[in-house]
């Protein structure tokens, strides 16, 4: 369902609340079926009235658990939050979308948090990939940190799901499932009322089926209305990088990244390639962990000493990355950073929009994840690749579905430098169009 279907708020949080309770593949932590009723009664009002409070009144989106809503436990994904007292007023991306008449369901799963792109919670169980179960009776992972919020809009139970990025957390799940992730420009949406990772990285986004979707909810959470640069594929001035966001490519990605560089150039964009030289300095900026490691052991510090023992393990190990970092050095990290981010925009001068596969591999097996640790460190490193470029770069990005009908989901990345949304999401609409006609209209 777009933007453009009829909306009938009640019918579709009836559909969604059914979705949510039956479906196999657990994306919920909390469902809220009778604060979701009230908002979708209200919305129902309003557009009957023919007064809607926005463009997405009435539709049904989840919360990623990250996110304080008023009267409830923000946990993270974690048990050892489990006793903090209830949020005394939503995050301020939450209570935009309330105002925007968005009809709140329930809280979804996550990495614990945040700290994983694999999508893996020891805790509460990991929801299985949907848009694999199809493919693959395999059970497959689903991407994270933004899990559960994925699964909510794959299987039907949300329109739009409302969750984070500082590393790929919103592209990641997206590319595996079939979805859309748009990361805008950091500062472009308040992260007020969400947990931290790293506050330098976090981002505030959703995830969406449609690029059109993503622009209506973006300008809900950004709390301005959006006006993409509309063009004609031919007007706008792509660019593949090589090596790096190539490099390491299981074969499906690679032929569905060379598929899509082929049906765009047939229909008539300009793809040009480029070595973006200042990705050499990239070791630098990532050592010993990088900034997320090091802001997320200062919140975490005193936290992990109380209850260390009730964190992920996986996530503990990487959190703990961070405790030889001194005031120094992520002052030295971050004017390395603001030289790069210079750089960076530089080299690209003369580029609208970069191409790349968002991650490296379809969805792999959850089983020997759950029980390999060098395997699940070595496919969380190769998964946050390509996206925590765009993080470091304080740039946008959105992945996009690019696999044909019928074949595992394979995400491809359109990124740019920062405050560069408008111009990304105009192109993003360019491509969609071009690689699946129809899927936004």
């Amino acid at each position: 369902m777009t933007t453009t279907d009829p909306v009938h708020p009640q019918a579709d949080l009836a559909s969604a609340l059914h979705t949510a309770r039956t479906t196999a593949c657990a994306a919920f932590v909390r469902l809220d079926p009778i604060g979701a009723q009230q908002a979708a009664d209200a919305a129902a009002q309003r557009l009957q009235r023919l007064q809607p409070a926005s463009a997405i009144d009435g539709r049904v989106v989840s919360v990623k658990d990250l996110f304080d809503i008023a009267g409830q436990t923000t946990t993270a994904g974690s048990t050892a939050l489990a006793d903090q007292p209830h949020a005394a007023e939503d995050a301020l991306a939450v209570a935009r979308l309330r105002r925007a008449g968005a009809v709140l369901i329930g809280r979804t799963q996550m990495t614990e948090f945040a700290f994983s792109g694999v999508g893996i919670n020891p805790h509460h169980g990991t929801p299985t990939n949907p848009a694999m179960a199809a493919i693959d009776p395999v059970a497959r992972i689903p991407g994270g940190s933004t899990s559960g919020g994925a699964v909510s809009v794959a299987t039907g139970a949300a329109w739009a799901a409302l969750g984070s990025d500082t590393g790929g957390s919103i592209r990641i799940p997206a590319a595996l499932q079939g979805l859309v992730g748009f990361k805008n420009t950091q500062r472009r949406t308040p992260t007020a009322g969400a947990l931290p990772l790293s506050p330098s990285l976090d981002t505030v986004c959703a995830i969406t089926r449609t690029v059109r979707d993503a622009v209506e909810v973006h300008g809900v959470l950004a709390g301005t209305r959006l006006t993409p640069q509309l063009r004609p594929l031919a007007d706008w001035r792509f660019a593949v990088v090589e090596p790096l966001f190539l490099d390491g490519l299981d074969a499906a990605v690679a032929s569905t990244f060379a598929d899509s560089l082929a049906t765009l150039s047939r229909a008539g964009a300009r793809i040009g390639h480029t070595t973006l030289a200042p990705l050499v300095d990239l070791p630098a900026l990532q050592q010993d962990g990088g900034l997320p490691a090091a802001e997320s052991w200062a919140w975490h510090h005193d936290l992990i000493v109380r209850r260390g023992d009730q964190y992920d393990h996986r996530v503990a190990t990487r959190i703990r990355r961070g405790a030889t970092a001194t005031p120094a050095s992520v002052a030295a990290l971050h004017r390395l950073r603001a030289q790069w981010i210079l750089r960076m925009g530089q080299a690209l001068d003369g580029v609208d929009v970069v191409l790349s596969p968002t991650v490296p591999m379809v969805a792999p097996p959850l089983g020997p994840l759950l029980a390999d640790d060098a395997l699940f460190f070595d496919t969380n490193a190769r998964l946050l690749r390509n996206p925590s470029v765009v993080n470091l770069l304080d740039g946008c990005a959105i992945s996009l579905p690019c696999q044909r009908p019928g074949s595992a989901p394979v995400g491809l990345m359109l990124w740019a430098v920062g405050e560069q949304d408008e111009r990304l999401l105009g192109a993003a609409l360019a491509v969609e169009a071009a690689l699946q006609p129809g899927r936004s209209a």
